[in-house]
């Protein structure tokens, strides 16, 4: 079933600098294979539920396993029968808009 989400993991309680923290979940997500996109504030991740569940798991775990709290924002789309949702979702929109 695809499923996409938008995750933000924040570790909490480290110094003021996270991006060296975030980059360690950024790198799992990454090199998972599937597709995905990152922003400011979430990273979008496309891919069958299990896939991208456990995806989610391995970019937590890999801060909490330092033993750094970690705080998890997580929003899903799951829409059987559809692929590529990260991608069409947002052409729709630029195709509405270029009219």
């Amino acid at each position: 079933m695809n499923t996409l989400v938008a995750v933000s993991i924040v570790p909490i309680g480290t110094e003021e600098a996270l991006a060296p923290h975030v980059s360690k979940s950024i790198k799992i997500i990454r090199d998972s294979g599937l597709p995905n996109k990152t922003t400011s504030m979430f990273t979008e991740i496309e891919g069958p539920w299990d896939e991208v569940m456990k995806v989610v798991k391995d970019a937590v775990m890999v801060l909490a396993d330092e033993g750094i709290r970690t705080e998890v924002v997580l929003k899903g789309d799951i829409r059987p029968g559809r692929e590529n949702a990260m991608e069409e979702k947002v052409q729709e929109i630029e195709d509405m808009l270029g009219q």
